[in-house]
């Protein structure tokens, strides 16, 4: 009998060998045969699972979401802190800051998609902020919690906020990568201002470093 193929796996395989490639070199040049050779098969089979390079990115891009949602989770479990809003917002925000190999290889493969966005605005439209986006709202809600329990300012304006912290985050973590700071020093400056917004409240410190995710 022919053997079954596994198609959602073989796509999975090629996207993973794009994230790869953007993580250690970036996407402006990767192109198709590169992909191809990264995850060890023809350059017709990626174009059969995909048939342009922006599809490949856009297919690529979820799989980075996913693997960050992963790490997000299993950073959270790690911590080992009742699941608070505050613990649920500093687990969410720590497991991105690049304090440890998988969250700088996270971190470099999204910069690298940030970078390409630059000279092609056409990706950015096309699901582009698709993950960021579902992660400010999850923010959101917590600090919404957070709110309701008395733990963080009630006329707090928790989308502001949410973006806010997401973005500093982002930014820490590139200066983190453009080595202005190293992981531990960044750590101490989101905590100092997670520590601003849910002070005096009840749920646990977000303070101390964080473990690894195993």
């Amino acid at each position: 009998m022919p053997k079954r193929v596994d198609h959602d796996l073989r796509r999975r395989q090629i996207g993973e060998a794009l994230l790869r490639i953007a993580s250690t070199r970036g996407l402006q040049a990767a192109s198709m045969r590169e992909v191809a050779t990264e995850a060890g098969v023809s350059l017709r089979l990626v174009q059969y699972y995909f048939h342009t390079k922006q599809e490949l990115l856009l297919g690529a891009l979820a799989y980075l979401g996913e693997q960050l949602s992963a790490r997000v989770e299993a950073h959270i479990r790690a911590l080992g802190m009742p699941p608070t809003p505050r613990s649920l917002v500093y687990g969410t925000l720590t497991a991105i800051l690049p304090t440890d190999a998988e969250s700088r290889r996270l971190t470099r493969t999204y910069a690298a998609y940030y970078a390409l966005v630059l000279a092609e605005p056409a990706l950015a439209a096309d699901h582009g902020a698709t993950y960021p986006d579902l992660l400010e709202r999850f923010l959101a809600g917590h600090l919404r919690t957070a709110q309701r329990s008395g733990q963080v300012d009630p006329d707090l304006d928790a989308p502001t906020t949410a973006a806010g912290l997401l973005a500093l985050t982002n930014g820490l973590g590139s200066s983190v990568l453009g080595g202005q700071r190293d992981g531990d020093a960044a750590l101490a400056i989101l905590t100092y201002h997670l520590d601003r917004l849910f002070g005096g409240s009840p749920g646990g410190s977000a303070a101390g470093p964080a473990p690894e995710a195993s």
